[in-house]
């Protein structure tokens, strides 16, 4: 294989993980406002369990650090060992949860700790919540989701403080839900980034398959842009096809897309990998 071809391999290698690098960091900027602004009424209600589905655990604790835990069964001995582990920070916490699913969690447990009804499930409820109607005209290359949380957390701020536990719960909930379609919505732009960037470079290499298993299956296409077929958990035998950024972060977290791109590229060619991980293929 000649240099010109693994050069354009490494190229591909290298701008995946500089778009990891920037994903985790936005998400975790994102993620420590929404726990700034937030950070008086989880106080409040003590704290919040997120997930509790053996083997997986999270909450946040009312000082706004995580507990997470972990289950695995010891080689030697046989026996199962739970480890719970202190996340203390946002950046911390994007390594190991899809933020849109750590924003769903708060939502979906401040719901029921509330009892509230179902979540809405349409973008216009969604939007009604946060006090953004569906016919406003946004701007090209503004973030709507943005504005919307933005809007919504400097209302909360110009009114008094929820006088219970419910009213702190609600508001909760209504800004994670706020913030999981804004995480959402980010991860998509940067799915549409990667592809813009990487199309030069994937014209040259063809298509690739990215993930190949019994359920899914991901191709960066040498126009530059995924496309995958997934089965849904809740249509099994039924698959579908995803085409667009918007309906890959429905089922793909970037950063995992990102480093699949990185992981097959090394595998496929081991030479394009540096020997110090520190540097950049040339």
């Amino acid at each position: 294989m000649d240099a010109a071809h693994n050069t354009l391999l490494g190229e591909i290698a290298a701008d995946a993980a500089l778009e990891r690098a920037d994903f985790l960091r936005e998400s975790a900027e994102q993620l420590r406002r929404f726990l700034d602004a937030n950070g008086e009424r989880i106080r409040e209600v003590g704290g919040i369990v997120l997930i509790d589905e053996d083997p997986d655990y999270l909450s946040v604790a009312p000082d706004g650090s995580f507990r997470s835990r972990s289950r695995y069964q010891d080689d030697v001995t046989g026996e199962w060992i739970s480890e719970t582990e202190v996340i203390e920070s946002p950046a911390e916490l994007v390594e190991l949860y899809n933020p849109a699913d750590v924003y769903a969690s708060f939502a979906e447990a401040a719901r029921e700790e509330a009892g509230l009804p179902e979540e809405p499930t349409a973008t216009s409820d969604l939007l009604d919540t946060a006090g953004v109607s569906p016919e406003e005209t946004v701007l090209e290359g503004e973030d709507p989701y943005a504005g919307a949380a933005d809007d919504w957390a400097a209302a909360q701020g110009a009114i008094e403080a929820p006088p219970d536990e419910e009213g702190a719960a609600r508001r909760l909930y209504d800004l994670a839900l706020t913030f999981q379609e804004r995480s959402q919505h980010s991860e998509a732009r940067l799915i549409e980034q990667f592809e813009s960037a990487a199309a030069p470079l994937t014209d040259r290499l063809g298509d690739m398959l990215v993930v190949d298993d019994e359920d899914e299956r991901l191709t960066l296409r040498s126009s530059g842009s995924f496309v995958a077929e997934v089965e849904p958990e809740d249509e099994v035998g039924s698959w579908r096809r995803l085409s667009t950024p918007d309906e890959l972060v429905e089922f793909y977290d970037p950063t995992d897309v990102f480093g699949d791109v990185a992981e097959t590229l090394a595998e496929a060619h081991p030479q394009i990998v540096p020997d110090d991980e520190g540097e950049t293929p040339a």
